[in-house]
């Protein structure tokens, strides 16, 4: 047993927080906890086990937690309900992938009886914001440690100068500038900074890590369907998928048909602008899949106030309310709006392009018969619609007369 303050330390293994994690033994002789999230990024967790007890971590004091199955259910699957994207095309993926960390990081605190908290974001970025708000709205008596908003490091030699004093283990390709930076989970990867710092050259091809370019996709077409339950996808194909698996085999189609390519400058929070590129395969096909369901299952005014509030729910999630009230409130409403968002949509595959070519439902609002350009139902008189337009041109006839007037 030990008297120093606990700190509950998001950890990757990788070299940052491997440094961060003995700056904070030796500048504030802290416990450290290290707490590593597997959602799906691609790489294997078990090694920072094995780099954390190195660094003199104490066994019960790793945690390293598969998350994947509660990511997609409980915050992937909830954002794209509402078909959340920011600024017209940021399909959130990393930003959807921090309110999980900082609420198991409090979690973990309250278990072992630390006081403090720590994250490696760099103090130019938005999830220094989404990890410290996460943290404060889940416990607002938390201390929160931010290195790179505190140490004296400068630039990367420091670092790696840090590293060796202290034998921390540095990756051949560590010893230098890194290209460009990547964080990735199951929904999606993004790459940034270096190569991609200039927004008027176009990304070199090795920086995409989840998808073939859509030249080099298969000639032919895959046709697949998706099924609804409620807004949430639960079977490909007709069969049945946990949501981390759905999502899974959705990226391994959409990487195979070149799809889920983003180039983009966004508006990050803390003002500045940034050039990302992001691929989300399996997101992106199932947007498509989720509008297509919508476009039979859901009422014309429920749809249209959802596209309304979608872009402020997405800046909520950008900016890192999460937690916050207001972000509750608009998830309520959307999941009502789910209530009969269910049946199955086809969608094509095809060279980058995402296209639904068909969708039924038994909850439909789609009446053949009362939409035909043939003889159909009796329910609806064509000679109803000039009284509709009359009544609704009266505003502007009125407003017609008045400028027709103070014209003459």
């Amino acid at each position: 047993m030990t008297d120093k303050p606990k700190v509950v330390l998001a950890y990757s293994g990788g070299l940052d927080t491997s440094i961060i994690l003995k700056w904070l033994q030796t500048e504030y002789d802290a416990e450290v906890v290290t707490f590593t999230a597997d959602l799906g990024q691609g790489e294997e967790v078990e090694p920072a086990r094995r780099k954390a007890e190195m660094l003199g971590v104490r066994p019960e004091n790793i945690f390293i937690e598969d998350c994947q199955e509660e990511f997609v259910r409980d915050y992937v699957f909830p954002m794209f309900r509402a078909n959340t994207v920011y600024e017209g095309q940021y399909l959130l993926g990393t930003s959807i992938a921090r309110p999980l960390i900082a609420k198991r990081q409090i979690e973990i605190a309250r278990a072992v009886g630390a006081t403090a908290v720590c994250h490696g974001a760099t103090g130019k970025g938005n999830d220094q914001v989404r990890f410290e708000l996460g943290y404060l709205a889940l416990d607002p008596g938390i201390k929160v440690i931010a290195p790179w908003r505190e140490w004296d490091f400068a630039s990367r030699e420091q670092l790696i100068h840090f590293a060796e004093q202290n034998q921390i283990p540095i990756a051949k390709d560590k010893r230098g500038e890194s290209p460009f930076s990547i964080d990735a989970n199951l929904l999606h990867s993004s790459s940034e900074g270096k190569v991609l710092e200039d927004p008027s050259v176009e990304a070199p091809e090795y920086v995409h890590q989840r998808t073939i370019s859509p030249e080099d996709a298969p000639d032919r077409p895959t046709v697949i369907t998706i099924d609804f339950e409620r807004g949430d996808p639960v079977a490909i194909d007709g069969q049945p998928l946990s949501p981390a698996s759905l999502l899974a085999k959705l990226n391994d189609l959409g990487r195979d048909n070149g799809i889920g390519r983003l180039d983009l400058v966004e508006n990050r929070f803390v003002g500045m602008k940034s050039r990302g590129v992001y691929e989300t395969p399996g997101g992106t096909i199932l947007l498509a899949g989720h509008r297509g369901m919508e476009s039979i299952t859901l009422d014309g005014g429920a749809m249209h106030l959802k596209d309304e509030l979608m872009p402020r729910y997405a800046s909520l999630i950008y900016n890192g309310f999460w937690f916050a009230p207001e972000r509750r409130m608009l998830q309520a409403a959307i999941d009502a709006s789910q209530e009969h968002v269910t049946g199955r949509v086809r969608v094509k595959l095809y060279k980058g392009n995402v296209t639904v070519i068909g969708r039924e439902s038994d909850h439909s609002l789609y009446d053949q018969d009362l939409v035909t350009f043939e003889e159909g139902s009796s329910s609806y008189d064509q000679r109803d619609a000039a009284g509709f337009i009359k009544l609704n041109a009266l505003r502007l006839q009125i407003a017609a007369q008045r400028e027709r007037k103070l014209s003459i």
